[in-house]
């Protein structure tokens, strides 16, 4: 099978929760046997041991688009959203997709041409996660010249659609889209991907987040930090970062608490460890005791919408400690293989009981990596992609 795949981003330096995920599922494509052109919606494509590199064709364009895209929320961000059943969008977000469909799609429907014309044997083209409603028609003009099939892959499910709220940093993509015009959607979300139908999806397939074991693997170094937390702002998630970690490391005096991330607001006595690379994140979880998974609303609301802290986390062999995570159990057995907890004063007791027990703590994480590896590698997400993309063809 060959695909053409068109990311959001490859580039691990830029704020994109979702890229090192890309990165793991491109490489399980491989490891199975698929043959990957790879291209990126923002930022330079990278060349890997993993996939072919196609040139971004927009890199100009998006780099001058990022920097209009700020000067307009600078500028129009403040103004109160449009909310009507036809827009729920401000004045700036319109301007920027309006922008968009007007510069970049025209490039982006060019380079398809290229690009097909040059490898007649692609057998499908999937999106991950780049903005729906920048290439309106896009979808339509290569089934339509190429009968290939187009498939959306959403992995930002809820917290994308336009019931929910969104992120503050991304887009709301799905106003001025059509989702019919997509061959089918793929959702990291069960509970989510009716959502999609919802919205005129004409097929929706799920396909959780997981980890690459290889990426994700234990580090043999002194376990120095008691309770650790690696995140980004704490949009929709205030409660329990209050909860979990300001909190229990007031009331925890005897404890370490250390957290990379940003824009995560007081955080009590947990220490800001700093980030030096993504790399350096696998070294700090496996220093700590207990790591902590904690949740967005929009994701631990809406029955098993994956994310990839959980499978992150377990492939190095953490004992998680979680906040309430609807439909977690999907994944990951509660009392076994994650601990979740109800409350600020559950979180406290459960951290003092497992520093104190080694041997229960250890066993957690040994159960929660054996359930990584039999069922939620990259490997496997890229054989369940692979049969997604055979339904099509």
């Amino acid at each position: 099978m060959k695909l053409l795949i068109v990311a959001s981003s490859l580039d691990l330096r830029q704020p994109f929760s979702a890229t090192p995920a890309w990165w793991q599922l491109l490489k399980g494509l491989y490891e199975i046997g698929v043959d990957v052109l790879a291209t990126t919606y923002q930022g330079p494509s990278i060349e890997t041991l993993w996939w072919r590199a196609l040139p971004n064709p927009v890199r100009a364009q998006g780099d001058a688009f990022k920097a209009v895209r700020e000067l307009l929320r600078r500028s129009l961000g403040r103004e109160k959203p449009v909310e009507t059943p036809r827009s729920g969008e401000t004045r700036a977000e319109r301007l920027q997709r309006e922008l968009a469909q007007r510069i970049i799609m025209p490039r982006w429907r060019a380079f398809m041409d290229r690009t097909l014309k040059a490898h007649p044997d692609v057998d499908a083209v999937i999106f991950l996660t780049i903005p729906l409603n920048h290439i309106v028609g896009l979808a339509a003009h290569i089934q339509t010249k190429f009968g290939k099939p187009v498939l959306y892959y959403d992995g930002d499910v809820p917290a994308s659609l336009p019931q929910f709220a969104g992120f503050a940093s991304g887009f709301k993509m799905y106003y001025g889209a059509d989702v019919r015009e997509y061959t089918a959607f793929i959702s990291n979300s069960y509970g989510g991907a009716q959502l999609l139908r919802d919205l005129g999806a004409r097929q929706v397939h799920v396909l959780y987040y997981g980890a690459d074991p290889d990426v994700f693997s234990p580090v043999d170094v002194p376990k120095d930090i008691d309770v650790f937390f690696y995140g980004h702002t704490r949009e929709y998630r205030e409660e329990w970062i209050d909860s979990m970690l300001t909190t229990a490391s007031r009331a925890m005096p005897e404890a370490r608490f250390a957290v990379r991330g940003r824009g995560l607001g007081s955080l009590g006595r947990a220490q800001m460890l700093p980030y030096l690379s993504f790399s350096k994140l696998r070294e700090y979880a496996c220093r700590a005791k207990i790591n902590l998974c904690i949740t967005r609303k929009a994701h631990a609301s809406v029955f098993a919408s994956s994310s990839s802290r959980p499978f992150e986390l377990a492939s190095l062999g953490a004992c998680i400690v979680a906040n309430p995570y609807l439909g977690v159990e999907t994944w990951f057995e509660p009392e076994r293989e994650i601990i979740v907890v109800q409350s600020a004063e559950e979180a406290i007791e459960r951290y003092r009981w497992l520093l104190a027990n080694d041997a229960a703590r250890q066993a957690i994480g040994a159960a929660a990596r054996q359930r990584l590896l039999a069922e939620h590698t990259f490997r496997q997400r890229a054989r369940e992609l692979v049969q997604i993309v055979r339904q099509h063809l």
